[in-house]
């Protein structure tokens, strides 16, 4: 299975670099040696995960989620924080000791070897059939060796790993606050290519049903379930002596892990005996949560400090009188966002409680004095630049919006050399870090000094050849569209789309954009005052004008090619995931080619809002309808560019 596995991520991983990124990491006649192993692995063992190349068609896209009543009610368990209860609970017995993954409980069933169907616990009696999705899962077979009606139930997850990732490439209005939010979201999207995009994991702990199998034992069935190539979530088989050393085990593996958990389930291996317990009205008998005890400490608060990230968001960290909580010193925790801030009601010198959310991440629990004393600040901590607080998904957020602040100098080279800017190869964050480290790098004009740096070739990870890449590739990028030029700055509120009507309003002037006043800015269609003042006080600050003055004498701009008029006129607004292009970069390309404009918020000026989720409770979607601007789809996009 661990070969099948190693298989299919290397010959998806060849086929994004193939058909997205158009480049080869492997030969053909490679590809199809490997191809050829996975279908006889497959064909031999009968067991086709979801994400197989062997399997690839196209993605389901539904209008809604169909509701479906499980067999059985799927309850909830009953709790304890103490492990003698564990202990007593389990008594004479051997029993089963488990994570308790915290990400989203689904019910499968696969008919002679096929999956059939997938659905959500929703509220333990009615759960919503999400099937399209589950088929993309990236560790769940869609085929299995079993003739027959096969029914168990698993944890959905998204791992940290994964979640980071994601969240990175989303907007900050649209981040998940926790992977389990996150895979909720996303098994629950009807356009199933979100979720194949996502690696949403799947982990079995529960076999309900094996057409025509009896097993006398839970730790049978999955060890069963394992044969038939599901993972199964971790566990082992305890007496009641056991118990205190597996929890301190499952204690010590917490902050090493990938994905998220909220505890321990103690159950019963004796199938008759669990059988025979029955249930409460509430909670099965069979089965135990564990949830380790927050470990509440007081102490006193003595600042709050604001963190610039490389983004630019301001986030707020509680700092303290050094506690004790388990197992090892604290002094400092997150506030997570102005939001967060405020309902605390903190301020210097308050009584608060603290803790450890499930033992890893020190959190605030409660402010016993809430003096709400507390200053948001009006200048960033590093540049002193000015600030301003944004409404987003999680609540209010404290954002610099100065773009040259230091502490955003990495993300800001980053962005810089990126596809959709520069679009220089070689220049990873990694590597920027490594030559900002070194001196190399102070900002964007130094990358043009790279050559003259011949001590690269001694870093770890470079010789003479990636050295003389890298070097390619920078003079590659000297000659350059405007517009990516000036996206590549990083101006607040400019992406793409943006710096594309900056150039053509201004016929590509790079002298009438610079002197460009306020007013003027503000009167570029789908522009307004807040992008207008960005685009002004960047070139208004004169460490700005002097490097982007030196950039300009160091590049060759083009103008683009002329383009067709078939979406002239025509303003759009792109909201939500896409499934038929790659990304909505991809999506505002085609309009802007066609003579269109893509702006970043709906106003009475937009004449269509791209949204896949029709439905959605967004607010651009409740925009869109209060304006009574169409809301479409990509396939009624398309149809319009026909």
């Amino acid at each position: 299975m661990d070969r099948m596995k190693e298989l299919i991520d290397i010959l998806n991983n060849a086929s994004k670099a193939y058909y997205q990124d158009d480049s080869q990491i492997m030969s053909d006649h490679e590809y199809d040696k490997l191809y050829d192993e996975l279908v006889k692995l497959e064909k031999d063992s009968g067991v086709v995960y979801g994400g197989s190349p062997t399997q690839r068609v196209g993605y389901t896209v539904l209008s809604s989620l169909q509701k479906v009543r499980h067999d059985s009610p799927i309850l909830s368990l009953d709790k304890t924080k103490e492990p003698d209860k564990l202990i007593s609970w389990l008594g004479d017995s051997e029993g089963i000791i488990s994570w308790k993954l915290d990400g989203l409980t689904i019910v499968l069933t696969y008919n002679n070897g096929v999956l059939e169907r997938a659905v959500t616990r929703g509220n333990g009696e009615v759960g919503e059939d999400i099937t399209h999705n589950a088929r993309y899962f990236k560790n769940l077979p869609g085929k299995i060796n079993f003739n027959g009606e096969l029914n168990l139930r698993g944890e959905g997850i998204i791992t940290f790993t994964e979640f980071e990732r994601i969240n990175s490439e989303l907007g900050d209005d649209e981040v998940y606050k926790n992977p389990r939010n996150l895979c909720s979201g996303t098994v629950r999207q009807l356009n199933s290519k979100v979720a194949s995009d996502r690696n949403v994991m799947f982990y079995a702990f529960t076999l309900v049903r094996a057409e025509g199998r009896e097993f006398e034992k839970k730790s049978e069935q999955l060890k069963f379930l394992e044969d038939l190539g599901f993972d199964v979530v971790e566990h082992y088989i305890v007496r009641a002596e056991d118990i205190k050393d597996k929890i301190k085990m499952f204690s010590e593996k917490i902050e090493k892990n990938d994905f998220a958990s909220d505890g321990l389930v103690l159950t019963f291996d004796s199938i008759a005996y669990s059988s025979s317990l029955g249930t409460t009205s509430k909670f099965p008998k069979d089965s135990i949560a564990f949830k380790w005890s927050d470990e509440l400490a007081e102490t006193t608060l003595l600042d709050i400090i604001w963190n610039t990230s490389r983004t630019g968001r301001i986030n707020p960290i509680a700092v303290f009188e050094p506690v004790d909580i388990e197992g090892s010193t604290v002094n400092r925790a997150s506030v997570h966002n102005v939001s967060v801030l405020e309902g605390l009601k903190l301020g210097k010198g308050d009584k608060i409680k603290v803790y450890k959310a499930n033992m890893i991440i020190p959190q605030i629990a409660e402010n016993m004095t809430c003096s709400a004393t507390a200053k948001i600040p009006e200048v960033c901590p590093v540049c002193q630049g000015e600030t301003e607080i944004r409404m987003l998904k999680e609540g209010k957020e404290l954002y610099c919006i100065n773009p040259t602040c230091s502490a955003q100098r990495i993300k800001a080279l980053v962005h810089y050399v990126s596809r959709d800017a520069m679009n220089i190869e070689g220049l990873s964050e990694e590597t920027i870090k490594k030559f900002a480290d070194a001196g190399i790098l102070d900002n964007y004009t130094d990358i043009y000094s790279i050559k003259d740096h011949p001590e690269i070739m001694d870093m770890e990870g470079f010789g003479q050849k990636s050295f003389d890449n890298l070097v390619a590739a920078v003079e590659k990028s000297r000659t350059v569209p405007l517009e990516n030029f000036i996206n590549a700055l990083g101006i607040n509120q400019v992406g793409l789309s943006n710096a594309k009507l900056l150039c053509r309003n201004y016929n590509y002037s790079i002298e009438d954009i610079v002197k460009a006043d306020q007013e003027e800015l503000k009167d570029i269609e789908g522009f307004g005052e807040v992008i207008a003042h960005s685009i002004h006080s960047y070139f208004a600050n004169k460490e700005n004008l002097e490097l982007f003055n030196k950039a300009v004498g160091l590049l060759s701009f083009v103008k683009p090619a002329e383009t067709t008029d078939k979406l002239g006129g025509i303003n759009f607004v792109i909201t939500g995931d896409v499934a038929i292009f790659k990304n909505r970069n991809e999506v505002k390309a085609l309009i802007e080619s066609l003579g269109g404009k893509v702006t970043g918020s709906v106003t009475s000026k937009t004449n269509y809002l791209i949204n896949n989720d029709v439905n959605s409770s967004s607010s651009k979607n409740k925009k869109a309808k209060e304006l009574n601007i169409p809301i479409i789809t990509e396939e009624e996009f398309i149809k319009l560019t026909e």
